[in-house]
């Protein structure tokens, strides 16, 4: 991402060229953890499902939740939510239930295969946690630090979507 305005001065521009690095380190980030459960995936013979859905059966774990909720709970970022959880439910990593109250509902759960993912995922995250904190690369205070910055932003962004109409 690059700067092309020439009206900002010396501090605003420095800010602004920080800001976009933050943009673009974000994207790499979100895609390099994709090619990382990718890989593992590969290496375990995981070939039925992609890195997207793992995530999505991590981020459900135990919980029994509806696809709208998916979203709101922060469990699903895409755009397809209805298309992995379809595909979820027929490879079998998923069970749904119509809600008993409002029919037009459905209801997800891990069933037991897609609790293994989970497990595997995990056992992934927990791995790369310990490395990341053995090698020093960055300590408790420091991820609490980064993850205190990037929920600043998300709610100044969520902020913004709400006041533009």
């Amino acid at each position: 991402m690059t700067i092309h305005s020439p009206v900002l001065d010396g501090s605003q521009k420095a800010f602004m060229l920080g800001y976009l690095e933050t943009l673009s380190l974000l994207e790499r980030l979100h895609r390099l953890l994709l090619d990382v459960i990718k890989d593992e995936f590969e290496r375990l013979q995981i070939l039925e499902i992609n890195p997207v859905q793992a995530l999505l059966l991590f981020n459900v774990g135990e919980n029994e939740v509806t696809a709208g909720e998916l979203k709101s709970r922060g469990y699903y970022q895409g755009s397809n939510v209805s298309y992995n959880l379809k595909k979820l439910v027929e490879l079998g990593f998923m069970h749904h239930q119509r809600s008993e109250i409002d029919r037009r509902s459905v209801r997800v759960r891990l069933t037991e295969k897609g609790r293994r993912v989970r497990g595997q995922v995990a056992e992934l995250f927990a791995r790369h946690a310990a490395g990341i904190e053995k090698r020093g690369l960055v300590d408790a205070t420091g991820v609490e630090d980064i993850n205190s910055a990037l929920k600043r932003m998300e709610r100044y962004w969520s902020e913004q979507i709400r006041y533009i109409y």
